[in-house]
């Protein structure tokens, strides 16, 4: 996380990962304002770049290519990137509403979510024909149409409804990777049918005569059979149907045509023009709202009204941050007018594009070059960052605005006592936790709900108590994700023991700063954390929440457990198999990330397992017979398993190649990048046996590789491994696996052996 002592006094919240908010990103990256926090809300991490998606459909870019990492990006600029969906604004609140997650609250808010073809007026068509956007629906579906292809199992025909730029270089491209495909498989090309159709009365009908004829001869040339002044009024199983009631016979149905917003965004009260794009005025400031921007497809500009084309919205970039940081800087915004004419490269899905600007064309395969260096050229300016240290920055000296209250508050930040004085206020604490409701239990006597000193809870006769306690600072910019992920860690030891989460207390450093601003982040964190206590019925009972320098959360847990059935780290047996339940690579996966060296999807796979609670799988093992379990955390599998190695007196085989990992962890620690702990847990690997001849597998570090929130390793009797494996994976746990065996003790000073099988 970037962290600074300029306390936060304006949030500007972009939704949406699209071509103009990336510009924004990049230009507060290069130029941040102190005080300015920008958070970023996309459903996906990686966005692409239209520009090159028909040269991805046609195998010309591998995905990577094509995509922005928004996850690298944002923590290039210091952003904060929530991987979720907005539904509404609630403008009157100033905050945006979610799928997934509880509001976030903007101070100026800007939206950036591209256009949708509409289908629902269309008989048929939401269950049968696939709209290009959102492009990362599309892609599974064209990724499972060509492994059809590639199995021999190919469709008849393929429509593509919409005869612009976006359809004629989708049906382009499409037919050049199938017909490949099948020559591949020995079958003639012509085997697979292609239909374009479209209401106009010719292809790219915003286009020049030149290129409409262009295009019109290529379509011809490829075989493509062209439908014109056809408009489709219905889908049926295998067929079109058109306004003239004509079937026309098809297997696939893509649709690149009719696109438009959203009704989350009229639902919101922002003024939207017939198609349900948002109306900007000249300032891409919403015609509603001043504190609200839009701009690429889904903005509709008043006074400039364009074409819905990737080049205006990477145009648009620069003046919506320039007049995002005028307002947060309390100056007035400035006025963009979008040029007239445009420079069109489009493509005919092999190595070849045609040049269109206003009444211009030209064509050849130079041009395609000329437009794969540009496109290359742009997406180098998003993904090959490198970290940026926050005094290097070329910072805009002057301070966000802030309202009367806000500079009191800020006034009084360099008079801050310690002691009990660096304790959040009250009024602070009583509102945010306000809107939490944490589980009620009956043994919990005095908790949230009675608030006093101390809480008092009952031991039912029969139980003994279990008590821990873990804390760690926020290592994600997401305080909502770090309260469910710190709940999930400090459970860990309690489910490793077999016992039931019965309270926890909480411990927070919070970042000082304005008190709404405060409050916010005390909300989101607390609102992560009571999600994942309460799904494990424990009951939050209190806390404590104080000032610091960076944000971070720990919980004291209670846990109630039979005393015959405690599942202890002494328990491992000779004949035991080793199960571990969650794959390994968080320490060098987050380490990567600070280092803008992980790619967004490895950072999301690995919050996904940090976010998995380990409830579920400690009653699983132990209902298959775990006589011993712990939790792989700060020490790694190696320090771990050490701790339960040696009360046991057994010694234990450990395959290497059976171990499980996250995406992404082999790659960054080949790399050299390792976590700041790495270093103290390989001390352990003394306890190797002929540890030298280990050293250069490529798997060797991650035996020491501190996690956080990680799986259970589990010593489980060896006739009941697979089948316990099995049901694991039944519930969610996917990578669990048998990692190795318990063995009887040696006499040898190094209870671990390694093995490799393959």
């Amino acid at each position: 996380m970037r962290t600074t002592e300029q306390p936060v006094l304006q949030d500007i919240v972009l939704v949406g990962g699209g071509h103009s908010h990336v510009g924004v990103l990049r230009r507060f990256a290069m130029n941040p304002v102190p005080g300015v926090r920008l958070t970023l809300i996309c459903r996906d991490t990686h966005t692409p770049y239209s520009g090159m998606l028909p040269g991805y459909v046609a195998g010309h870019y591998s995905f990577d290519d094509v995509h922005i990492d928004l996850s690298r990006l944002a923590e290039f600029a210091g952003a904060r990137f929530y991987r979720d969906e907005v539904t509404l604004i609630d403008r009157a609140n100033r905050q945006v509403q979610c799928r997934s997650r509880p509001p976030v609250r903007y101070d100026l808010l800007s939206i950036n979510i591209g256009s949708t073809p509409s289908v629902a007026h269309i008989p048929g068509a939401l269950d049968r024909a696939v709209p290009v956007k959102p492009i990362h629906r599309f892609d599974r579906h064209w990724q499972a149409l060509l492994n059809r292809v590639q199995q021999n199992q190919a469709p008849q025909a393929i429509a593509v409804v919409g005869a612009g730029a976006g359809g004629v270089e989708l049906v382009l491209a499409m037919q050049y990777r199938l017909q490949r495909a099948l020559a591949e498989l020995g079958r003639a090309p012509d085997a697979l049918r292609f239909l374009l159709l479209d209401a106009a009365d010719s292809v790219l009908p915003t286009h020049n005569d030149k290129v409409r004829q262009r295009f019109t001869s290529v379509l011809a040339e490829r075989g493509i059979e062209v439908h014109l002044n056809t408009r489709v009024v219905a889908v049926d199983a295998g067929a079109l149907v058109t306004e003239a009631g004509q079937r026309i016979a098809t297997d696939e149905v893509l649709w690149v045509t009719s696109a438009g917003g959203p009704a989350w965004l009229a639902d919101s009260g922002l003024a939207v023009d017939e198609r349900g794009f948002v109306r900007v005025r000249d300032t891409l400031q919403t015609e509603t709202d001043e504190r609200i921007f839009a701009a690429g497809d889904i903005a509709h500009m008043i006074n400039h009204p364009r074409e819905k084309a990737g080049v205006f919205a990477v145009r648009q970039g620069p003046p919506l941050a320039d007049n995002l940081r005028r307002l947060a800087l309390a100056q007035a915004p400035r006025p963009y007018r979008p040029q007239r004419n445009w420079l069109a490269l489009i493509s005919t899905g092999d190595r070849y594009a045609v040049a269109s600007r206003g009444g211009w064309s030209a064509s050849g395969r130079w041009l395609w070059r000329w437009k794969d260096w540009i496109d290359r050229r742009f997406m180098a300016r998003f993904n090959e960052l490198e970290p940026m240290a926050m005094d290097s920055a070329a910072a805009d000296t002057r301070a966000a605005r802030s309202d009367d209250d806000a500079q009191q508050a800020i006034s009084a930040l360099a008079m801050r006592c310690g002691g009990c004085g660096a304790k959040v206020g009250g009024t602070v604490l009583s509102r945010a936790l306000a809107q939490l409701q944490p589980v009620e239990r009956d043994d919990v006597l005095i908790g949230l709900h009675a608030p006093d000193d101390a809480a008092v809870l009952t031991v039912p006769p029969g139980k003994a108590t279990v008590h821990t306690v873990d804390f760690f600072r926020a290592f994600i910019d997401d305080p909502y994700l770090l309260g469910r992920i710190a709940a999930n860690h400090s459970l860990g030891d309690i489910f490793a023991m077999g016992a039931e989460a019965q309270s926890a207390t909480a411990i927070a450093t919070i970042p000082q700063g304005i008190e709404s601003k405060v409050e916010d982040v005390v909300f989101q964190m607390m609102s992560g954390a009571v999600e994942v206590l309460n799904e494990a019925n424990c009951a939050l009972v209190g806390g404590h929440t104080g000032e610091g320098q960076e944000l971070a959360l720990g919980f004291a847990i209670n846990g109630l457990i039979d005393p015959q059935a405690v599942m202890s780290k002494a328990g491992l047996a000779a004949g035991d198999s080793l199960i571990l339940s969650k794959p390994l690579g968080t320490g060098t996966l987050f380490a990567a990330h600070a280092q803008l060296a992980a790619r967004g999807r490895w950072i999301d796979g690995a919050l996904a397992s940090m976010d998995q609670s380990s409830r579920a799988a400690a009653q699983c093992l132990r209902a298959h017979g775990a006589r011993a379990c712990t939790d792989i955390t700060g020490f790694g599998l190696l320090g771990h398993l050490v701790e339960m190695v040696k009360p046991s007196g057994v010694d234990v085989e450990l395959e290497i190649d059976r171990l499980p990992l996250l995406e992404g962890a082999e790659e960054t620690v080949a790399a050299g990048i390792l976590s700041s702990l790495q270093p103290a847990n390989t001390r352990l690997r003394r306890a190797i046996r002929d540890q030298q001849a280990w050293v250069a597998h490529p798997r060797y570090p991650l035996l020491f590789d501190p996690q956080t929130a990680g799986g259970l390793l589990a010593g489980v009797p060896s006739g009941h491994a697979e089948a316990c494996v099995a049901e694991l994976r039944q519930l969610g746990y996917q990578q669990a696996a048998v990692v190795g065996r318990v063995v009887t003790r040696s006499g040898e000073p190094e209870p671990v052996t390694l093995l490799c099988r393959t």
